[in-house]
């Protein structure tokens, strides 16, 4: 076997399609309550000073758009495994590395979405779908499949018109945080990526201090810019201090003072994904029922400037650099001022892991979810 056949063989592996239905349904449940308990941790980041008011609003709103986005694949794949339910009629997830479902789903969506309207307009409605399928079981005695299928296609598209997703990629947007001084604002600039590499949503924030003559969000020559180079940095293999950096030098008037790396994921469960190490230990030994199978792994990389530095530029001006903090013991390596990470999981997984106490996780934050769906956060 050739090294290429490996790969081809190894991601087959990895990618599995959801082709019962009851597995796709429990599937997209899950993720359902998961969106749901990741508002109530954005809330307790906040209670203890992590996130800013800002900062929950803007994180909330991109966890709002994953769920949108699963759910409009739910209806897409709403009739996986039935008769009729049309060709290739099966969602492809990451059963390995992250457990979400595949990147070009997403880029899929994209391209159904800017079609959507096409696809609405020659469709029955909502009302003549129900209708037919009344008449077919009533009349004729048979299960309408196909009208079924043709329903959720129709709902599948009109998530998609209706907007409000997260997609592969999410422009930078800046929201004002007021102004320091004369000539000194402060934005917190915020976007987004379905990472690639990782197979993981991936949401950036960034506290930017503008020196400008214009606010940047209405500068049409410097804001473009800034959209493009930070969404060209969008990449889960550069270090914060890179991107940092390398922001910062581009920009003469513009300052990134803190930059932060929001990962959601993996989400490890023991019906849907392959694991490794102590978190397969913990799911074993829960044992959990349908629903509280899972473990939802978040890391937060945050970058700091320590100072501001005037550097000579050109014969006679100067322009300001900013001088990151690095975590003294790792920061080489990691390119960061801290990494923190946390587990999200239910209380039977939490249960297995206490007993348990592998190594592997006795640092890592928990926030557990019990059986009203309150968060609590143990350390």
């Amino acid at each position: 076997m050739t090294d290429r056949d490996a790969q081809a063989a190894q991601i087959a592996r990895d990618h599995v399609g959801l082709s019962d239905s009851f597995a796709a349904r429990r599937y997209f449940r899950k993720f359902e309550g998961i969106t749901a308990h990741l508002a109530r941790v954005a809330a307790l980041l906040h209670e203890e000073g992590t996130l800013s008011r800002d900062e929950v609003r803007v994180t909330g709103a991109y966890v709002q758009g994953i769920a949108a986005t699963l759910r409009a694949l739910s209806l897409k794949y709403l009739m996986t495994g039935r008769p009729g339910a049309g060709p290739g009629a099966a969602m492809t997830i990451d059963a390995h590395e992250s457990g979400f479902p595949m990147a070009r789903e997403l880029l899929v969506m994209a391209n159904d979405a800017q079609q959507a309207d096409r696809h609405l307009a020659n469709m029955p409605s909502d009302a003549q779908l129900k209708d037919d399928m009344v008449r077919q079981i009533v009349g004729e005695l048979a299960v309408p499949t196909r009208l079924q299928y043709a329903l959720s296609q129709r709902l599948y598209y009109q998530a998609l018109a209706d907007g409000g997703l997260f997609w592969a990629a999410n422009d930078p947007d800046a929201r004002w945080q007021g102004d320091l001084h004369e000539r000194r604002r402060h934005y917190l600039v915020h976007w987004a990526v379905w990472d690639s590499q990782q197979n993981l949503p991936v949401i950036w924030l960034m506290d930017l201090h503008d020196t400008g003559r214009r606010a940047l969000p209405k500068d049409e020559g410097r804001w473009p810019e800034v959209q493009r180079h930070l969404m060209a940095q969008a990449v889960s293999g550069l270090k914060l201090v890179t991107v940092a950096k390398g922001f910062d030098t581009d920009f003469a008037d513009l300052h990134p003072v803190r930059l932060r790396r929001l990962t959601l994921g993996p989400m490890h469960s023991a019906a849907y994904t392959v694991q490794s190490g102590p978190i397969h230990d913990v799911l074993r030994a829960a044992n959990a029922p349908e629903g509280q199978d899972w473990a939802l792994v978040l890391t937060m990389e945050a970058l700091e400037a320590e100072r501001a530095e005037a550097q000579k530029s050109g014969w006679f001006g100067t322009v300001e650099r900013q001088i990151y903090r690095l975590d003294p013991l790792r920061g080489a390596e990691t390119g960061a001022t801290s990494i923190g990470r946390a587990l999200v999981l239910p209380e039977r997984p939490y249960q297995a892991l206490a007993e348990l106490n592998p190594a592997g996780l006795r640092d890592v934050r928990k926030f557990v979810v019990g059986a009203q769906g309150r968060v609590l956060s143990m350390r």
